[in-house]
């Protein structure tokens, strides 16, 4: 599939995925805090490059290899710069102005380490820009250890160092139904995971080569698109604050 058809289809792909629509939403809003150097731990083909590009320097893209290397994304062209053990950073202390770790707390076996050592590798007053699920199904098997309430990601920063500035929920209550009504659909209805990944969708999935239930798309994708659509239409209606996809987390090195 060429790149063009690729963009085309991702379109429906992305109205449907609301976790990646709330991400799209409130990434933006924090991306200018970044400056200088900044890692990006947990990278894996870089999707934040462009997003992060007009406020740093340079973004170096860490991944633990052995993980990586069992995901579709290392089939893919943009890979991490750098690889290391899943316990230490490969730089010395204060190398960096800025940090991001986008959505892989959840995948590392001590998140403590993960956080501690991105306070070891930031400099002072150095800005760290994390996302992590709260309520989320299960993915990236085995590597799918923890979800975080905002306390307990509150508690993570604090003990490394940080001084949290900001952390809020992304994703409201509708949403949140609609993203576990559309991934049931998608991946255990119609089997879309391998389509997905043609498309760009689901890197830090293993490989799949399951084709999908063609007799069940004509039916799927308009109920998908229906769910978002009315998520998107009731997220200003219904609320509740102790129900999230996630939480973004913005804190500075003391």
């Amino acid at each position: 599939m060429n790149e063009t058809l690729k963009r085309l289809a991702r379109l429906p792909a992305d109205y449907v995925d609301m976790h990646l629509t709330w991400q799209r939403r409130v990434l933006p809003k924090v991306a200018p805090l970044a400056r200088g150097r900044l890692i990006d731990v947990g990278c894996g083909e870089k999707p934040y490059l462009e997003l992060f590009a007009p406020y740093v320097s340079e973004h170096v893209g860490v991944e633990y290899g052995t993980a990586f290397d069992r995901t579709h994304a290392a089939q893919r062209e943009r890979k991490p710069d750098v690889y290391y053990d899943g316990v230490t950073l490969p730089f010395p202390d204060e190398s960096f102005d800025s940090a991001i770790n986008i959505d892989v707390l959840e995948h590392t076996e001590s998140p403590a380490t993960v956080v501690s050592e991105i306070a070891r590798v930031l400099k002072r007053g150095g800005v760290l820009i994390m996302t992590a699920p709260f309520s989320f199904r299960i993915h990236e098997e085995p590597h799918d250890y923890f979800r975080f309430s905002p306390h307990g990601l509150r508690l993570l920063c604090e003990r490394a160092g940080f001084e949290v500035e900001r952390l809020t929920p992304y994703g409201s209550l509708p949403s949140l139904i609609a993203h576990k009504i559309n991934s049931y659909l998608a991946f255990r209805v119609a089997r879309l995971q391998a389509l997905g990944q043609v498309v760009g969708k689901l890197p830090h999935e293993a490989a799949t080569r399951a084709g999908p239930n063609f007799a069940a798309v004509p039916f799927v994708v308009p109920a998908m698109v229906f769910t978002a659509a009315a998520a998107r239409a009731l997220e200003h209606v219904v609320d509740d604050p102790t129900e999230s996809l996630g939480y973004l987390v913005v804190a500075r090195k003391a």
